[in-house]
């Protein structure tokens, strides 16, 4: 496993990554907020306590390069420069929302940013992300795919049949297992008959075996930095798995309860967002600094709060729009 001693990292790449943890911690926890209210419909699956991955493989992104990610992807897609105001529209099915109110919590796309979408259907997205970097390779383009997934889906058909073949072609593409431990309800460990669901088996397709600390900033996006310039260089894909932990259930429905207390009490005193603080002023960074973050964070978080709730639902014309192909091939040039 990476360890921090071992990342150099500039100042301002590491305000940057703090900044982006702050700015997911508050939407996620509004969002939950909102819930509560009835105003964010649906379900949520939410990325509290995982913020450090999501910031660390979006600060070492090319803007140009794609993000695809589950139905728990609101840092994922936030951290990759969508607007938050459209996001938390999305989530309360507002007429503001990024895909018009329509798609909810679990299908956020912003192309605009390469933030591809986010998808409901465990594993699915794992072949698309293949897809398009080996688009990316027969245009020459230099772009990277980036494939965010649960630990529950390294048991899915799909992401062997992308990994294989991503690994059989040299795709530029990065796989990344956000190992929290459980699949929905479910502990990972009990599943499957090696200790890390990704990392164990990366080896069956000739790849590195690469485990991390999910939850340490520098970390990630040191190995980010890396292997998505390796992918990038035409040195082909890599999978890496991600140790952390969510602080809340599966979804809004799940109180997490068949998780041990003292399972959870651990991961919280990791939580990434207040190791990383910690960090940051023990290398010298001006508190004062720190904490205009996250109050700037917070503002932010309140001015788009204020637009959801004075913004109206989508009008009725919209529900029999985008819903079927004209049929026609000019789709494929």
């Amino acid at each position: 496993m990476a360890e921090p001693a071992t990342v150099d990292i500039d100042p301002s790449t590491r305000l940057a990554l703090y900044r982006s943890m702050v700015r997911a911690r508050y939407f996620e926890q509004r969002a939950y907020d909102l819930f509560m209210e009835g105003i964010v419909k649906g379900t949520t699956h939410l990325g509290l306590g995982q913020e450090a991955v999501a910031a660390g493989f979006a600060e070492a992104m090319n803007p140009t390069d794609m993000t695809f990610c589950t139905y728990r992807g609101h840092n994922h897609t936030l951290l990759r420069g969508a607007p938050m105001t459209p996001l938390m529209g999305e989530l309360a099915g507002r007429d503001v929302g990024i895909c018009g109110g329509k798609g909810g919590s679990m299908h956020l796309t912003d192309v605009s940013k390469g933030a591809m979408g986010s998808y409901a259907i465990v594993g699915a997205h794992l072949p698309i992300a293949a897809g398009a970097a080996w688009a990316a390779q027969v245009r020459q383009s230099g772009q990277v795919s980036v494939c965010f997934f649960g630990d529950g889906a390294t048991n899915i058909g799909a992401f062997h049949e992308a990994v294989n073949f991503a690994a059989v072609w040299k795709l530029p593409v990065v796989f990344v297992c956000e190992n929290n431990l459980y699949m929905e309800y479910t502990p990972i460990s009990a599943v499957i008959p090696v200790p890390h669901p990704a990392a164990d088996r990366a080896a069956s397709y000739g790849l590195e075996s690469i485990i991390i600390d999910g939850n340490d900033a520098d970390v990630v996006y040191d190995m980010a930095t890396r292997t998505i310039e390796r992918a990038r260089s035409g040195g082909g894909p890599a999978l890496v798995e991600a140790l952390t932990y969510r602080h809340k259930g599966h979804s809004r429905a799940d109180p997490g309860k068949y998780r041990p207390d003292e399972e959870v009490a651990a991961w919280m005193a990791r939580d990434p967002i207040v190791l990383y603080r910690e960090r940051l002023t023990a290398a010298g960074f001006d508190p004062t600094l720190l904490d205009e973050i996250e109050q700037a964070g917070l503002a932010e978080i309140d001015a788009t709060t204020m637009e959801i709730r004075n913004a109206p639902p989508p009008p009725p014309e919209t529900m029999m729009t985008q819903l079927w192909a004209d049929g026609g091939s000019q789709w494929r040039n």
